[in-house]
């Protein structure tokens, strides 16, 4: 890990006060992240994932690290839109105020395949499935917004990998397909999702810049991520990353947290970061601001059925 320094028990202040909704929470980082930022007593905690097992066992642990918070967890596959939209009607039907949203659930590398809505799966779930309850969620984060001194914020967890991403950046003309881009298509169509994670946050931070919101790549870590793919797609991680996969999975949440806690003078809104606090290397595709409006457009249009 290079960059700033950042140790989640020191560096993250009370929180008590704030609401804070992560995605991904029962695994991973995600749940790493949740029992971290549990542990400084935000009022209420929500996580989002599809393990209700799981769940219960990162509610207990929160209480077992002496947190005082409410800690719930909302059932939500992001592969189908109207699982989205249950668990954000959901959410908004038991909290008036949203601080933080950090977007951190994914997959990587799946073969090819399609979500419950017809969409190419990673793409799907990465970016449409953020996208949707980024926007079901949008006026509480904005209504939060307005309340004196408040600091509303939201992260992507994005990607390094993004730099594999198809020629021109996103090939919208077939994202109703499974986009077999042939040999490691896995990694191009994940490249493709990190890579709209990216532009998403520039383009939602230029339109609210109420709300903070930024990019970041974690770093690579043993998570489930990693460990469940073939032997093949692991020696390509390693390969791509030098070899710099770090087993402890508690450390991959110093990017997000430092993102989501750091004084809102020490980040930049729409940035994208990579570990720990440092501005990421963006290639063309990456701060294309035509291309970042026209995935905004075709995302609002795909969702336009669902209403905020």
């Amino acid at each position: 890990m290079r960059g700033k320094k950042f140790n989640p028990i020191a560096d993250i202040p009370d929180l008590r006060g704030k609401t804070i909704f992560i995605t991904g929470g029962t695994a991973g980082l995600g749940r790493e992240s949740v029992i971290a930022i549990a542990k400084h007593n935000p009022d209420n905690v929500y996580f989002s994932g599809r393990n209700s097992k799981r769940a219960a066992d990162v509610v207990s642990e929160c209480k077992s690290a002496g947190s005082d918070s409410n800690v719930t967890f909302i059932e939500c596959n992001l592969a189908s839109l109207a699982s989205i939209e249950k668990a954000a009607k959901q959410f908004i039907s038991n909290s008036q105020r949203l601080d933080l949203l950090i977007c951190n659930a994914g997959v990587m590398a799946l073969p090819p395949g399609l979500t419950e809505d017809g969409y190419e799966v990673q793409f799907g779930i990465n970016h449409l499935g953020h996208a949707l309850l980024v926007k079901l969620l949008l006026p509480t984060l904005l209504r939060t917004a307005d309340i004196a001194d408040s600091d509303v914020r939201v992260i992507f967890l994005a990607s390094n990998g993004y730099r594999a991403h198809p020629r021109g950046g996103v090939v919208f003309n077939d994202l109703r397909t499974a986009q077999a881009f042939g040999l490691w298509g896995e990694f191009l169509r994940y490249a493709q999702s990190k890579l709209a994670n990216i532009l998403y946050a520039r383009e939602l931070a230029r339109r609210y810049p109420n709300v903070t919101t930024v990019s970041v790549h974690p770093g690579v870590f043993g998570t489930g991520l990693i460990q469940n793919l073939s032997i093949s797609k692991k020696v390509m991680v390693y390969l791509v990353n030098l070899g710099r996969v770090n087993p402890t999975v508690a450390d991959g949440t110093s990017s997000q947290l430092w993102a989501a806690m750091v004084e809102k003078s020490k980040i930049t809104n729409g940035a994208y970061y990579e570990p720990v606090g440092i501005l990421g290397r963006l290639d063309r595709e990456s701060k294309n601001d035509k291309l970042a409006g026209e995935l905004w457009e075709w995302t609002q249009k795909e969702l336009e059925r669902y209403q905020a």
